[in-house]
């Protein structure tokens, strides 16, 4: 059952988080002003946890999706309006509950937005969290017109994006996209989102949060050390090839 304060609440959270002045009292990797930085997942807590979770169910999801304003920012049907928010159509429950927990603890409060997602994220319950999930992980494929294809020009020196997917760099120790994130973009275990079909605005944000260490919430620094390795352009290539492959479901 949704709480009756929820939505009045989620006001005040867009409030808090500083959209009208562009100020919070939350910093980046940070729960607050004098607080301890949230540990890190590791294999076996994050396993625990997701283990423990109680089970999503996808038309409370729905309902939730609409009560609690997802809709404004990902969409009716997981498909963001604004290319400055992901795509959530397909996504894997696992890892939408994971992102859920980090923006709650803290962990993910990159810019603005983590800020606003945070102060979002600690008024659900653990059940809505699972509930939402689930109903993003049933949604059908974007439609091309809502999901961009930007054209990439490589210099000399930039890999193609399909061979970062496919075979990565020995070179650069950058390992395969795909070794992780699956041949077509559809996933994998727990940490490893389904990249088909993404923005390619939020996925260039992404892996430059990740360049930067902004975005600290991978456990063992995947995701860091990967994104280190790549250029501007090789970013934007990787956006362009995930932005033209259709989800899986």
């Amino acid at each position: 059952m949704i709480k009756p304060t929820v939505k009045t609440s989620l006001c005040a959270a867009l409030l808090l988080a500083g959209l009208g002045s562009g100020t919070s009292t939350l910093a980046a990797g940070h729960g607050g002003i004098g607080e301890p930085a949230p540990e890190n997942w590791t294999a076996a807590t994050l396993r625990e946890t997701l283990a423990a979770m109680p089970a999503g169910d996808a038309e409370r999801g729905k309902e939730l999706n609409q009560s609690l304003f997802c809709a404004s920012c990902h969409g009716n049907a997981g498909v963001s309006p604004s290319m400055n928010w992901p795509h959530l159509a397909g996504q894997k429950a696992d890892y939408t509950v994971k992102m859920m927990l980090d923006y709650q603890s803290g962990l993910r409060l990159e810019g603005l937005r983590g800020r606003l997602m945070h102060h979002v994220a600690v008024l659900v319950s653990e059940q809505e969290i699972t509930d939402l999930a689930a109903f993003y992980a049933t949604l059908p494929a974007p439609e091309d017109a809502v999901t961009p294809r930007p054209e990439v020009a490589l210099a000399a020196s930039d890999l193609p994006a399909e061979v970062l997917v496919r075979k990565g760099d020995p070179r650069r120790l950058i390992t395969p996209c795909a070794s992780c994130h699956g041949d077509s973009g559809q996933g994998g275990r727990r940490e490893a989102p389904e990249l088909a079909g993404q923005n390619p605005l939020y996925f260039v944000r992404t892996m430059h949060h990740y360049h930067d260490g902004v975005r600290a919430n991978d456990g063992k620094k995947t995701m860091r050390a990967f994104a280190y390795r790549l250029t501007p352009t090789e970013i934007d290539d990787l956006a362009a090839y995930y932005a033209d492959l259709p989800l899986s479901n």
